[in-house]
């Protein structure tokens, strides 16, 4: 569980450092470095000052452009934890020359442990079995620097270090997203929704992407859809033992956890696969509600399979069993020859490498994974596309209003790597969202942000995957693609636009 007392939301809330001054400088006002190792170890509050000032002035940071000092008191104030991506760039997971891999991963632990003066066995945290990643308990700056000459390692991250704002000074009613985790219903305008045979709403978002047309052609019949989130609620029966209600029917919801609730870096407390915040039951819903005779919100892909992870315990990768939790969800969807799609409205402001591995690692194995593109406060919304969404193995979506002006969403973020868009938001109420299933039996709600716009491209790929079973992913994103509104053209910060469903199955 996490134990700060402010959870930042999806392309979390970023407050620019008040020094103007390069990072070398900031360091060397903070503290002597030619002082011994304890003197020397920055405190949180120098460290994310250090960040922050990498992040005004570049809009990213890497864990690799900061000194070895700075890694390594994050490395400490991390519970000691070090996640090293060993091999060459590029090698996240083993396909060929194992030995060298294997040779390469066992002289760095072995390295490790001399310089720790420990035994190999107290200091290996995690050695993944998919990925080049191990994860290693480090106390001593010397590791750091020592293992940073190293030719056969692509990066060394403190993965327990949580970055986070303690103290920041804005109204209570502006500190979260509206995509961030909420179990409440909500009472619907009756100009949001419509209501279609045999008793289901359809959320008013979908009419901008002809959606409801597009079911005359495919409902997702037959198309697994993966789903890493914060897993689905048990009090929601339409995402459960009523997943075949109504018109929905033949098809199946499985539900796993690979999320550890604990602060601790050697629990194996697993949480199982429900949802305890919210998010991950709406992005459920959003994707593959039943056609209901329940006058619940309907899925666009209402026909589809489902496959949810509990691998978070919120919408931001923060800590480090958030990382490894989605890392293992990646994996194990990978692994199963029948996921076509991969839906994931979380993320982080810069890149998690055993996360980034695990992206790779789906990617290879012809996933289609979908990304949020970032959700924040309305004041922080100018931050780039978050991470996984910012990779090229991902495809970025954000949302936008009905204003028709291709306004984007008071909390969405876009960028150069935004390939869709999906209108979720009325341009003159903003609490007037997409709507879906609640987290309690009976209850509809509103959900926002570009968590909602992702899990909607999620839902339409599988309608097109549905009516072309035999396509590869590629050639479904094509579709998808030549389906938009500005295509063959690719807009700056919205990529192709908005998706029309229909012409995509026809």
């Amino acid at each position: 569980m996490k134990n700060y007392s402010l959870l930042l939301c999806m392309g979390i809330l970023l407050v620019a450092s008040c020094s103007q001054d390069p990072i070398s400088e900031t360091i060397d006002e903070e503290v002597n470095l030619e002082t011994n190792i304890q003197d020397g170890l920055l405190s949180i509050e120098q460290i994310n000052e250090i960040i922050e000032a990498q992040l005004d002035a570049t809009g990213n940071f890497s864990w690799a452009l900061v000194d070895d000092n700075v890694l390594w008191s994050a490395t400490v104030h991390g519970n000691s934890l070090l996640t090293i991506g060993y091999g060459q760039q590029g090698e996240s997971f083993r396909t060929s020359d194992s030995q060298r891999l294997s040779q390469s991963k066992n002289t760095i632990i072995d390295q490790v442990s001399a310089i720790e003066k420990t035994s190999r066995r107290s200091i290996v945290v995690e050695d993944d079995p998919v990925l080049n990643v191990i994860d290693l308990e480090v106390n001593a700056i010397e590791t750091i620097s020592e293992l940073r000459k190293r030719n056969d390692i692509r990066y060394l991250e403190p993965n327990g270090y949580s970055y986070f704002v303690p103290n920041v000074q804005q109204p209570q009613n502006q500190q979260r997203s509206s995509s961030g985790c909420s179990k409440s219903g909500s009472t619907l305008n009756t100009n949001d929704y419509r209501t279609v045979a045999p008793g289901s709403l359809v959320s008013w978002t979908y009419d901008y992407h002809n959606i409801e047309q597009a079911w005359t052609y495919s409902t997702g019949a037959g198309v697994t859809v993966g789903l890493i989130d914060t897993g689905v609620s048990p009090n929601q029966p339409l995402l459960g033992a009523n997943f075949n209600d109504g018109w929905s029917s033949g098809r199946t919801i499985q539900k796993y956890g690979t999320f550890i609730d604990s602060p601790w870096w050697w629990s194996s407390n697993y949480d199982g696969p429900h949802d305890k915040c919210g998010h991950g039951t709406s992005m459920g819903g959003t994707i593959a509600a039943p056609r209901n005779n329940d006058n619940l919100p309907v899925g666009v892909a209402y026909n589809s399979n489902l496959v949810s992870y509990r691998a978070t315990e919120d919408v931001v990768l923060n800590d480090y069993h958030e990382r490894k939790g989605v890392k293992n969800a990646l994996i194990q969807l990978g692994n199963r020859n029948d996921v076509k799609i991969i839906s994931m409205s979380i993320g982080y402001p810069w890149s998690i490498g055993n996360v980034r591995d695990a992206v790779r690692y789906a990617n290879d194995r012809g996933k289609l994974i979908f990304a949020a593109g970032g959700t924040s406060l309305d004041f922080t919304n100018w931050y780039p596309v978050i991470f996984p969404a910012s990779m090229s193995e991902t495809v970025a979506v954000t949302g936008i209003t009905d204003s028709g002006t291709y306004q984007q969403c008071d909390t969405c973020h876009d960028g150069s790597e935004i390939e869709f868009t999906i209108v979720m938001e009325r341009d003159n109420n903003n609490n007037r969202t997409g709507t879906t299933v609640g987290f309690y039996n009976g209850d509809s709600k509103y959900v926002g942000g570009s968590s909602v716009a992702t899990a909607t491209t999620a839902g339409i790929a599988a309608l097109v995957w549905a009516k072309n079973p035999g396509w590869s992913k590629n050639q479904v994103l094509t579709k998808l693609r030549q389906s938009s509104e500005f295509y063959p053209n690719k807009d700056s910060t919205k990529g192709y636009g908005n998706i029309d469903a229909l012409q995509a199955v026809q």
